[in-house]
Parts: C-alpha cells; sequence; structure tokens
C-alpha cells in the first residue's frame, strides 16, 4: 500500500484521538496473539482486562466500544472466548440491555417533567448545601426505583437544559431562539461565571452520581448487576431490599451526611456557588415557562407525573420486567403527548444506543474471564474462609476489583462462581444469600472511586455535557474521593462487626424472610 494511503489509513484509525492513543491500541492488537499463544492464555486474559479498562479510563480520548470492541473482535479470533459464550453472556443478561435501551429511553419523554422540577429546586432553594443534599436525595429516591443509568440520563438531560439555558441567554439572544450551545466564540459569554457555574453543575451532577450509588445498591432495579444477582439468587423485589438493607441503609446515611460535610467544608472542589447572573437568567426563564405553558403543555406535565407514578409501582410491585416498564412508558408518554412521527422517536434512543452497544462489549469481555478462568484463583482464595471472614474477603475483593474494573462485570462474574460454589456443594444456602449481598454491596459501593467502576458514572463521563461542563475522568476521581472513603468503610463495619449475619437472622425470626434451599438453583440450571 503506498505511504500516503498508509498514512490516511492511520489518520482514519480511530479519528481524532490521539496519535499516542491509536499507537497504544495498535500495539495491544500486535502483542494479544503473541502473549496468547507464546506466553500463557491466563496472562493474556488478564492483559486484555486491563487494557479493555485503558480504553474506558481513556473515554474522553475516544468512545470505549470502538478500541474495545477490537480487543473483543480480536478475543473471539484468536480463541480466548467464542462467539457462542458472548451471546450466552448477552442473553443472560438480556434484561438489562432492554432496561439501557427503554428505560433511558423512556425518560427521555418524561424530561419536561424533571426539567420542570428540577428547575423550581435550582430557583427556589438558594442555600447551595441543601440544594446539594436535595439532589443526592432524588437521585438516590429515583435510582431505588429506576435504576442508576436512568436516572444519570435525567440528570444529565436537566444539566444540559441547564447549561443551554444560560448560554443562549447570555450569548444575547432569547428563551425562544434557536441556539448552539457547544459553540465558544472568543468574548461570547462572561468567562468568570461560566467557569463558576461549571463548577456549580459539577458539584450537583457529582453528588447526583453518588446519589445514584447511594440508592442503587438498594434494590434489585437500581443496578444493572443488581438485576443479574437477584436472577441468580431467585430473590424479587422486597426480599432483596431487606436482604441488602442491614448495609444499605448505615451507608445511605453516612452517605447524606458526606455530602453535607464536603459542601460546607468546600473539600475536594465542592461548594462551588450558583452567580447571581446566572440565577437570574434561570429564575427568568421559570417564570418565562410559566407564563407561557399552554393549557397542552400542562396536560403534558400531568400525563408524565402520571406515567412516572404508574412506573414507580410498576417498578415496585415487579409488574412486568424493567425492559418492558421502560417500553410502556414510551407508548404511554408519546401517545398522549403527540409524539407520533419516528424522527421524534429515534432521538430518545441516541444517548442510551452506545452506551448498550458498550455494555454487549463488556460481556465479550466477561466471556474472556470465564473460559480463561481468571477469577477463578482469587475466589477460590476468598471461598477458603470461613463464616463472617469469608464475606469480609468477598466485599473487600468486589470492592477493588471494581475500583479499577467495571462493576457490572465484576458482579457478574463473582455471582456465578459462588452460585457453583453452592452447587458443588462448598457452600450453603444461607451463606450463598449473605455471599450475594456481600458482593452487591462491594460491587456497588467502592466502585464509585472511579468512572470505570460505576456504570452510571461512565454514562456521565462518555455523555455530551462531560466536556461542557469540563469534567475529565481525573476530575471525577478527586471528586468521588471523600464518598469512596466514606461508604467503604462503612460496608466494611457493618459486614466485618457480623450486624448483617444478626440482621439477617432478626428477618429470619420475625418471618420477614424465607429461608430458600439450593435445590430451587439446581432445578433451574437443569431446566435452562
Amino acid at each position: 500500500m503506498p505511504a500516503n494511503k498508509i498514512d490516511a489509513l492511520f489518520v482514519n484509525f480511530l479519528g481524532n484521538s490521539p496519535k499516542w492513543y491509536k499507537l497504544a491500541i495498535l500495539s495491544f492488537l500486535i502483542i494479544n496473539p503473541l502473549i496468547f499463544f507464546y506466553i500463557s492464555p491466563f496472562v493474556a486474559g488478564w492483559v486484555l482486562v486491563v487494557e479493555f479498562i485503558f480504553t474506558l479510563a481513556m473515554a474522553l480520548k475516544c468512545y470505549p466500544l470502538q478500541p474495545g470492541g477490537l480487543l473483543a473482535i480480536q478475543a473471539v479470533v484468536i480463541g480466548m472466548t467464542s462467539p457462542s459464550q458472548v451471546l450466552h453472556e448477552i442473553q443472560a443478561n438480556l434484561e438489562v440491555l432492554l432496561l439501557l435501551i427503554f428505560m433511558v429511553a423512556g425518560i427521555y419523554f418524561m424530561k419536561q417533567l424533571l426539567l420542570f422540577v428540577f428547575t423550581k429546586m435550582i430557583t427556589k432553594v438558594r442555600s447551595k448545601t441543601s440544594l446539594s443534599l436535595l439532589f443526592c436525595i432524588a437521585a438516590a429516591f429515583l435510582s431505588a426505583f429506576l435504576d442508576a443509568l436512568t436516572v444519570i440520563a435525567v440528570i444529565i438531560a436537566v444539566g444540559i437544559g441547564f447549561y443551554s439555558i444560560y448560554h443562549k441567554v447570555a450569548s444575547g439572544k432569547d428563551f425562544g431562539s434557536d441556539h448552539d450551545h457547544t459553540s465558544e466564540a472568543q468574548g461570547q459569554l462572561n468567562s468568570d461565571d461560566l467557569e463558576a457555574f461549571r463548577g456549580f453543575l459539577r458539584n450537583l451532577l457529582m453528588h447526583a452520581g453518588v446519589g445514584t450509588a447511594l440508592g442503587g445498591v438498594c434494590t434489585m432495579v437500581g443496578e444493572p448487576q443488581n438485576l443479574i444477582i437477584a436472577a441468580q439468587a431467585h430473590w424479587q423485589f422486597s426480599e432483596f431490599f431487606i436482604r441488602m438493607s442491614p448495609v444499605t441503609l448505615p451507608v445511605l446515611f453516612a452517605g447524606f451526611l458526606t455530602c453535607i460535610v464536603v459542601e460546607k467544608m468546600k473539600w475536594f472542589t465542592y461548594g462551588a456557588q450558583l452567580p447571581d447572573s446566572v440565577h437570574k437568567i434561570l429564575s427568568d426563564y421559570d417564570a418565562y415557562e410559566d407564563a407561557n405553558r399552554s393549557d397542552r403543555d400542562k396536560v403534558k406535565l400531568v400525563i408524565q407525573a402520571l406515567v412516572g407514578i404508574w412506573l414507580v409501582a410498576g417498578l415496585a410491585l415487579h409488574l412486568a420486567s424493567v425492559g418492558l416498564i421502560g417500553l410502556s412508558v414510551i407508548i404511554l408518554t408519546t401517545a398522549f403527548n403527540g409524539i407520533t412521527d419516528e424522527h421524534s422517536l429515534g432521538k430518545a434512543f441516541e444517548e442510551a444506543l452506545p452506551f448498550t452497544a458498550l455494555l454487549a462489549v463488556f460481556f465479550a469481555v466477561v466471556g474472556v474471564i470465564i473460559d480463561q478462568g481468571l477469577f477463578a484463583p482469587v475466589i477460590q482464595w476468598a471461598l477458603s474462609f470461613d463464616g463472617n471472614s469469608q464475606l469480609v474477603v468477598f466485599y473487600i475483593a468486589n470492592g477493588l476489583l471494581s475500583m479499577v474494573s467495571d462493576n457490572v462485570f465484576v458482579g457478574t462474574v463473582y455471582i456465578n462462581e459462588v452460585k457453583s460454589a453452592l452447587l458443588s456443594g462448598q457452600i450453603t444456602r444461607d451463606q450463598f444469600d449473605l455471599l450475594a449481598v456481600a458482593i452487591n454491596t462491594g460491587t456497588n459501593l467502592p466502585s464509585v472511586a472511579t468512572p470505570n467502576g460505576q456504570a452510571a458514572f461512565l454514562f456521565l463521563l462518555t455523555s455530551a455535557l462531560a466536556p461542557l461542563i469540563r469534567l475529565s475522568y481525573g476530575r471525577m476521581v478527586i471528586m468521588a474521593l471523600p464518598y469512596t472513603i466514606v461508604l467503604s468503610i462503612v460496608g466494611i463495619v457493618t459486614i466485618e462487626s457480623g450486624f448483617l449475619v444478626e440482621m439477617t437472622q432478626y428477618f429470619y425470626d420475625h418471618n420477614l424472610l424465607m429461608h430458600h434451599s439450593a435445590k430451587e438453583l439446581t432445578e433451574s440450571v437443569i431446566g435452562h
């Protein structure tokens, strides 16, 4: 191939990514087969996992789907895993994928109501500490019923809404004008106010992001891996909540307290105030919307509120799978709000589908982890402990791996391995249930340390909002640090102290929980 064609190919490869990043991915693709065939498949598997984590960490340089997808395709081609194993993992997690596709899109059609509620919140509550706590509590509550990814999609939509409103007015246009809020022409905006507003939005987004973890760990629909763990353990919504509560409720209150402290003390870049000029613009926008809201608009808000009630009730009572409830939200909101054309429907899926595809690549990496037995030594080491010590080790092992990896596939792999240990007679069913709690809390709490640890954080990092407010990977890690320390410590204390075991026994004694047998899981495996 002529030199100019090779240069063109290299320029096109991964688009506008830095040259060093392109060379790194190409070097990964060259060394992986060499390690796999000439050194060790086990070592090659771990190298692939580290490389994949690298693509997640560099999400602002290039969306992880393309480089991560190339690594996953190569893994299948050279035999690290098989297409059938990848398909099996996707089929096993179909409910999670449907959740992403339909629930996130469903929330898109409720954004008028959400922007209305959050605008009132920001314009009426002037105390930054109170506002931050409200955002954290609201995100936690919503995440307990919607799922963290759906809630962070809501917060992203609200953040973009606020940013675009300020950007439009500060650029000299009125509320009804068209405007490109991503443009940064010289002298277009007051740079000091803009930077202060960005800091304010970063604070609220991080508090809300952590709130999704605080509420998301509590229920089976809160995080993608919760659904997987609940399915493997055969737990329904209420049982999942009760079993998790000895750990999750103390952590919840500790998280809210942390939110207050970091805002009051202005630690870790928190405490950024909303400039008066920006508050005036948002207040004027709120008044403008109230004055110009037609009867049709008011009816739309009522419809969206009613659909929101159905959404919470449907999830809480487990009336259908999460993805199907999300589909019903799309149908109800569009049917009664006059949205009937295909183009308008398509916009709702733009935010979720790239991440859905990325999650499918995650499952290909999970296939490599399973086929190469990458976690097996750690899991067998953890199973060598007994009783409460075993729970602590699993919590720590899951937490550390989730900090540097993705909590969805860490939780998936660990619960599958623990289920295998149960079916082989290594552990009892009661111990399996306790380990499931340790795995779920271990993957959900310490994982707030990094964007690649929390799916919701990664969703935020790769969103259209992150570059607008200068929310980088490193900044997210720094801002998450106080939460990481507090949540991890409170979680491990509730497990190590025996509080989890004691409360679980209390629930059994008062008939709040029923003892399960291993037989039902064995029968489900045979039936499958």
